[in-house]
């Protein structure tokens, strides 16, 4: 698979991975930029031993880990909503509350509930943090219950 293909079809995904992050459009787009750098500087070296996406996730997840590290500490507020029409508000600040909620959750929680939302297969999931299947299973689920009571208490659920 051709470079340009592969950011193409991975963009999206890697972007709204790292927006589970940092919960900034900016870095989240400089994580994903950076991200990218990279699996076009290793793709060389790319044996095929997992899914293309599952090794894109990895190094995706890895750099903003590095990167989470480097700062200590998340924006969590005062999100930039730019909306044009006022349909989209309502959606759009809920897509923004679900960011921040998420943001908000401890750093492996985070990674699998982004890798979740972007419809990667729990089996790959698994293989991307280190964790078992079944592990996997329990912890989606209880990160769904922890981001529904947030928006309960958040009045918006």
């Amino acid at each position: 698979m051709a470079f340009e293909e592969i950011y193409a079809l991975y963009w999206q995904k890697i972007f709204r991975l790292c927006m589970g992050y940092v919960n900034d459009s900016e870095s989240a787009q400089d994580l994903a930029q950076e991200t990218f750098i990279i699996v076009w500087q290793q793709l060389p070296k790319f044996r095929n031993e997992s899914s293309i996406g599952t090794w894109i996730f990895r190094i995706a997840s890895n750099n903003c880990l590095r990167q989470i590290e480097k700062e200590k500490r998340f924006a969590k507020t005062d999100l930039p909503i730019n909306l044009e029409e006022k349909k989209q508000e309502s959606l759009e600040s809920e897509i923004q509350l679900l960011y921040k909620f998420i943001s908000e959750l401890p750093e492996t929680d985070r990674i699998i509930i982004s890798l979740e939302l972007e419809e990667v297969k729990q089996a790959e999931i698994a293989n991307i943090v280190g964790l078992s299947e079944s592990n996997i299973r329990v912890k989606i689920h209880r990160i769904k219950e922890k981001l529904t009571q947030k928006f309960k208490e958040h009045g918006t659920y």
